[in-house]
């Protein structure tokens, strides 16, 4: 027992031997709300890479808020106090520091050093100078400014710097040499959080912000707005998070915060085991990348070549088109109706059937002639006709013709009038056929849209993926095989998201063509689910209970059918072209016993008479001035070589035909209802089915992220779960996508659309289906 207790004590003592107290400094330019995270990151950092074996102790954020002065006073106040290590992050407290002659505390200076303004020999990888680092990250402004230059070839460029630093930092003699040799201008623009004043974004035409990093959001936010108002290209030094807020783009990596408090922390741990500070690494070396708002780019009119695709992560939704009219399946289908030129070339063939219904009535109407006559006759004949041919003379007619009755002109204007209903039955076809087309072309772009959006995903990806080959590469932990395959990679799914978006593009053309408007309007489709929106009423739930059930599908499928056939204009057509041969048949067979009746009258008046044979001779009577005379005729055909019984027989050979049409186009509508509801219920599966892939592919990649992180699996195995998960989204989306899209192809059949009809007509719809259903179980 005394031997377990003396052993305790001993691994008590040599706990407190070995446990070391740590206190920290910390200097900055300001300790506001916006800093306060990144310092509490900081400080989880060093704890964590400290460990237990050290007992870390922050003394109060000193803050010099932008006094030079003030600064110096802070940084002696922590000289000369308990402080173990001082942390400078601030640029008035960086100037303070490069001011001393000496350092009696370690000192490690970080965050606010831009390697434009720091001049180190060659092959210098540490400071050289007793108890102070500095952490030089790839911050450049002449670097930054060249990668703007490669996006877009500004002439005048406006820089916004933080107004307190103008004053402070070499800026003149580091851009006036710079912008001289490319032939270009620039201006200095403060940078302060009340945004920027009218004056300060004119005559530039691109923004290099080069501040702003203790900005809120919001206050960031709004200098953005300012700069894209102005349609100007923008570019930030900070950070991805001011591309997030609205600038066009930056070259900074979106890990370049977690880096500095890593080197930070490392370097607190080798100066707390007795390295000294000057004998510390100086470069923080990571990879610029270059991040791209693709929003923002389409709100300034920033033209995106399809080379950045596989160079730059985009932020944003690259299906998301600005200032593009947002189009649901209800606005689609309303524009179809309304200009479709397919559908306004058939309501103009309505128009010339009615025309011909019209001409066929005109058969009934009279017929009036009138004519004037002038006539010379041979001065020898007229001088012996006893005055009632003289040499000169001119006379007038008015002829009156009316049908009373005709079998043919009757029959020609039912016939007509079936025919106009014929051409109405054709328009309704044309016009479910269009909406039906409508409906494929809007689902056909939400599918396209989607997997555009996969696509760009799996590119991201891809990039992740690259970077990850690249570090194990170089650190010597993999082959240069996987940074080629990934290479490859990167440029198929940069392919494959170019083809993407053309397809995406095209459906969208198709969409103009079907509302007849400009190829070229901007366009958008809006998201459609189920019980949503308006398809709030496709309770497929409901419908696949009727579905599923073995009794009760049968009796959906013949309502349907029996509703189908019903609404059907093709049924409907043929009945009125069967009425037109049944009307022909009738009008050759006991209308050729029914006489056609006419009448005709004929008034006509002597005008003038001159010359010879103008005098009647005594004792002749005079003829009167005028003259009429009517007639009555009545005609029947007796035999018109055969033509009666040819055209007797041959409709009721087009009858014979038009019956097969029709029992055909019934089997048709059968067959479509009964395969179309069966397709329903593998379309309802599906969405089930789609749903349990996603959430098994959405938690096996929550177990293999894990596994990664242990070392436990290979990267490629990571990949495959999140491609896995990628396409079951895409799964899942287009799942939706075809059901519904089956079920409108399910509304053509029936010839019943429920989103062109009224909510009542649609719950009388839904109750006609209920009761015919329990009338047959």
């Amino acid at each position: 027992m005394k031997k377990i207790t003396s052993l305790l004590f001993l691994l008590l003592v040599s706990q407190l031997i070995f446990c070391q107290t740590l206190t920290i400094g910390l200097l900055t330019d300001t300790d506001s709300p916006e800093v306060q995270p990144l310092l509490k990151q900081l400080k989880t950092e060093i704890r964590a890479v400290l460990g237990q074996s050290k007992t870390v102790i922050f003394k109060d954020v000193l803050q010099n808020n932008y006094n030079l002065e003030t600064a110096t006073s802070n940084y002696q106040q922590l000289v000369a106090s308990d402080a173990d290590i001082i942390l400078s992050f601030g640029v008035f407290d960086n100037i303070v520091l490069s001011k001393q002659k000496s350092y009696p505390k370690p000192v490690i200076v970080f965050g606010a050093i831009n390697s434009d303004f720091i001049d180190l020999k060659e092959n210098q990888k540490t400071s050289g100078i007793n108890n102070i680092t500095y952490i030089i990250a790839p911050l450049s402004y002449k670097k930054d400014l060249d990668t703007f230059e490669t996006l877009y070839d500004y002439k005048n460029i406006g820089i916004a710097i933080d107004e307190y630093l103008i004053g402070i930092l070499p800026l003149k003699e580091l851009f006036d040499p710079y912008f001289a040799s490319k032939n270009k201008q620039y201006r200095l623009i403060p940078l302060s959080k009340n945004g920027f004043k009218a004056s300060d974004l004119e005559g530039i035409d691109a923004v290099y912000i080069a501040g702003g990093f203790q900005f809120s959001d919001a206050e960031f936010k709004k200098l953005a707005d300012q700069i894209n108002a102005k349609k100007l290209p923008s570019f930030s030094e900070n950070r991805v998070r001011d591309v997030e807020l609205g600038i066009l783009a930056t070259n900074q990596p979106e890990t370049n915060i977690d880096l500095f408090f890593r080197r930070i922390a490392l370097n607190i741990e080798e100066i707390s085991n007795g390295t000294n500070a000057s004998e510390l690494p100086l470069l923080l070396e990571y990879k610029n990348k270059l991040s791209i708002n693709y929003n923002t780019a389409k709100q300034i009119d920033f033209p995106i070549r399809y080379s950045m695709l596989a160079s730059a992560d985009f932020i944003g939704d690259m299906m998301q088109r600005e200032n593009a009219n947002s189009l649901s399946i209800l606005n689609i289908m309303n524009g179809v109706i309304d200009k479709n030129l397919s559908l306004s070339s058939s309501k103009k063939g309505i128009e010339l059937t009615e025309q011909d219904v019209k001409t066929a009535k005109s058969g009934y109407l009279p017929n009036v002639t009138a004519s004037v006559n002038g006539l010379y006759l041979d001065p020898r004949v007229a001088e012996i006709s006893n005055g009632t041919n003289p040499e000169f003379s001119t006379s007038g007619n008015v002829v009156l013709e009316q049908l009373v009755y005709s079998e043919s002109a009757t029959a020609n204007i039912d016939i007509q009038k079936e025919l106009v209903k014929a051409q109405q039955a054709t328009y309704n076809a044309t016009e479910l056929d269009a909406l039906l087309n409508a409906s494929v072309a809007y689902f056909n772009a939400l599918i396209l849209k989607t997997n555009a959006a996969v696509q760009n995903q799996n590119l991201q990806l891809t990039k992740r993926n690259l970077e990850i080959a690249e570090q194990n590469f170089e650190a010597g932990a993999s082959g240069k095989s996987d940074v080629l395959r990934f290479r490859s990679q990167l440029a198929q799914n940069t392919q494959n998201l170019i083809d993407a978006s053309n397809q995406l593009r095209q459906s969208f053309n198709t969409i103009n063509q079907l509302m007849n408007v400009p190829i070229n309007t901007e366009i958008d489709i809006q998201d459609a689910e189920l019980s949503t929106g308006i398809f709030e009423n496709y309770r497929y739930k409901d419908l696949l209970e009727v579905l599923d059930n073995p009794k009760l599908q049968p009796a959906l499928i013949e309502f349907l059918v029996v509703e189908a056939k019903k609404n059907a204009p093709e049924l409907k057509n043929i009945n009125y072209n069967l009425n037109v041969t049944k009307r022909t048949y009738k009008l050759n067979d006991t209308g050729r016993f029914i006489p056609t009746v006419a009448l005709q009258g004929q008034y006509s008046l002597a005008i003038s008479q001159s010359g010879k044979g103008t005098t009647v001779p005594t004792g002749f009577p005079t003829a009167p001035d005028g003259t009429y005379n009517v007639g009555l005729n009545v005609s029947l055909p007796i035999f018109n070589q055969n033509q009666r019984n040819i055209n007797r027989q041959t409709a009721k050979i087009q009858e014979e035909q038009l019956g097969f049409e029709k029992e055909n186009i019934e089997l048709n509508i059968e067959k479509n209802v009964t395969d179309i509801v069966i397709d329903l219920v593998g379309q309802i599966a599906n969405i089930e089915i789609s749903k349990v892939s996603e959430d098994n592919a959405k938690e096996s990649l929550a177990l293999f992220q894990n596994s990664y992180k242990e070392g436990a699996i290979p990267v490629i195995q990571l990949i495959d779960a999140q491609n896995n998960y990628l396409q079951a989204k895409l799964a899942r989306a287009t799942a939706n996508y075809n059901y519904l899209l089956t079920a409108m192809q399910l509304e053509r059949a029936i010839g019943y659309f429920f989103l062109v009809h009224t909510e009542s007509e649609n719950q009388e719809f839904i109750q006609r289906i209920n009761q015919y259903i329990l009338s047959k179980n």
